[in-house]
């Protein structure tokens, strides 16, 4: 057996300080479970999952709880073409996967062979990089080499933008050491490593930036999708306060509620708003930073406002080009340029009234917003004194999110849960950090994300909402054998794809029922015994609200509280909502 560069991939991935594997069972791969499990640094570590794409989410979801590298192991085959949705997600989202795919030596490729198809460059654009490990290292150069690729290849998972790389390896029988062979790990293995780009701006650089933005007048600041981060936010505060410049975020910008700087109602005011007050928002400077936004609303009025001047501030890799006119890209950290632009900055003036006009035009939006959302809800409630608001998934939504306990890790699944989340936004003073697959915006892996997050923070409450198309599209998310007492899931189930009744377009479609909601009639009673959890089943109000406090408990251990409504009790509400906002902004008020 001569694996032995094999074996090592284990001891470099341990030297750069990887301590997260996660390995789906197969024949292929053998070399490389052995030499993961028999490891040191990773004995009793690994994590084995069946379901390759529930393996390649959950992966994802821990790498972005730890913010490190996960190693993912896969047997050859279409094997690694179920990590590929994963893939895409990771690559968009820029979070760093090594991915590491067992393959048939390369003379037996299109040879029909058992488990081959072509694995080279499998994910193609949606890696960042792919490489071909040697099929044969006995040569010192074959070795160097192959300790190269691995070593590049972590560096650039991590590089920034971060992301996921490829390492197809090719490997020959005999794949199991005989009895009593050790596998072995040199200690004289080759290891290369990447100090992080600085990501800052010098001071004439800060300078030049400081006088365009006096000069150019009415700033506005958009957050797209990020971590939690507490010294981005302090920046961010800063620069606003300097620049009398207002912060838009949606929620999985982690930069909404008191005390962070974002304003988070645009998805309620920008629907309700006339043309004409929404001119007194069009920014004459644009800076936009992070990755996606949820609101179709917010992306649709930057494209239509076209500022004069869009900075996106970004400190590597390409940059898109969302709302049509950028003309300046920054290559900066977001936190260092917005801390350095605020340095300083009174000496340069005091703010125009134009200036001080368009902040307060968009704080008097954002709190007609919120007023605009709690007044509807009020008058729900006062509707029926006996019979509360017939019970629909938008309130129960609410609901949910108002008893999240502290320091929550809140995952959104992808359809109308993280739609309700923008709109309602988060309870004040928990420190909840917002997880969402928003990269591809896919809803196949949705259940397995949260997974990885409950097992990369084991003392930390996990909380995934969720939709049934969602998550009983990724039932093997649970199929593994590691406790995750810290996860909820709250599935709010109307059997069948409710979003399709709500959205312009397929609920004006004669086909809507059949071809768009596609009806299911599952419940999460069965899975929740298959796998070991509780099950806490609602209807209404009453049962929800008792049962909320006891779903949260920490001693509760993993849980599911099925939220049972209709769907087109639910898709009435929500138009009902949308008629209420437009009325609220139809009465005019003056700023301030």
């Amino acid at each position: 057996m001569n694996n032995q560069a094999v074996f090592n991939i284990a001891e470099i991935c341990a030297r750069h300080g990887i301590t997260d594997v996660v390995l789906s069972p197969g024949s292929r791969s053998a070399p490389l479970t052995l030499a993961f499990a028999r490891h040191p640094a990773y004995r009793g570590k690994l994590r084995v999952v069946p379901d390759e794409r529930a393996a390649a989410f959950i992966g994802l979801g821990i790498a972005q709880a730890t913010r490190r590298p996960v190693v993912l192991v896969c047997t050859s085959g279409t094997a690694g073409l179920n990590y590929a949705p994963a893939v895409a997600e990771a690559f968009f989202r820029q979070v760093p996967l090594l991915i590491l795919t067992a393959d048939r030596p390369p003379e037996w490729i299109d040879q029909l062979d058992g488990q081959t198809v072509r694995q080279h460059h499998l994910y193609g654009a949606h890696a960042k990089a792919a490489f071909d490990f040697p099929a044969d290292t006995a040569h010192p150069d074959a070795k160097w080499h192959a300790e190269r690729i691995i070593n590049e290849a972590i560096n650039l998972t991590q590089a920034g933008p971060a992301g996921p790389v490829q390492v197809n390896i090719p490997l020959r029988e005999p794949f199991y050491p005989k009895p009593g062979e050790e596998v072995v790990y040199e200690p004289e293995v080759k290891i290369i490593r990447e100090a992080p780009a600085a990501g800052t701006l010098g001071l004439a650089e800060i300078a030049g930036l400081r006088q365009q933005l006096r000069a150019a007048g009415r700033v506005l600041v958009v957050a797209g999708q990020q971590p939690a981060d507490a010294a981005l936010a302090a920046a961010l505060k800063a620069f606003a306060a300097a620049y009398r410049a207002p912060v838009v975020g949606d929620v999985i910008s982690n930069l909404t509620g008191a005390p962070a700087p974002a304003l988070g109602k645009q998805d309620v005011f920008l629907a309700g708003l006339p043309e004409d007050a929404k001119n007194e928002l069009r920014p004459d400077v644009l800076i936009t930073f992070g990755q996606s936004l949820i609101s179709k609303s917010l992306k649709l009025f930057l494209r239509n406002a076209a500022p004069l001047v869009h900075w996106h501030v970004q400190a590597a890799g390409p940059v898109a080009d969302t709302f049509r006119s950028l003309n300046q890209i920054v290559r900066a950290e977001p936190t260092s340029f917005f801390r350095g632009i605020a340095a300083g900055s009174a000496a340069d003036g005091p703010a125009t009234a134009a200036v001080v006009q368009f902040n307060l035009a968009w704080r008097t939006a954002q709190q007609r917003g919120e007023t605009a959302l709690t007044d509807f809800f009020d008058g729900q409630r006062g509707r029926y004194p006996e019979n509360p608001e017939e019970f629909n998934e938008f309130s129960a939504f609410g609901h949910a999110l108002g008893a999240l306990p502290d320091r929550t890790a809140l995952h959104l699944a992808n359809s109308m849960a993280v739609r309700y989340a923008n709109i309602l936004g988060l309870p004040p003073g928990r420190h909840i950090e917002v997880f969402a697959n928003r990269g591809t915006s896919g809803i196949d892996g949705c259940n397995s994300t949260a997974v990885g997050g409950a097992l990369a923070q084991p003392g930390r409450p996990v909380v995934l909402l969720t939709g049934d198309v969602a998550f009983f599209y990724d039932r093997n998310a649970f199929w593994h054998n590691y406790p995750t007492p810290n996860l909820r899931v709250v599935l709010f189930n109307n059997h069948g794809g409710g979003i399709f009744r709500i959205i312009d377009g397929p609920r004006q479609q004669p086909e809507l029922d059949e071809f768009f909601e596609t009806h299911q009639a599952l419940t999460a009673d069965n899975l929740c015994r298959d796998f070991g959890m509780r099950y806490f089943p609602v209807a209404t109000f009453a049962e929800l609200e008792a049962a909320l406090p006891v779903f949260f408990a920490a001693e509760t251990g993993a849980a599911v509280l099925e939220v049972f409504t209709d769907s087109k009790t639910n898709a009435a509400f929500f138009e009902e909502y949308r008629s209420a906002v437009k009325a609220a902004f139809q009465r005019k008020v003056s700023p301030g």
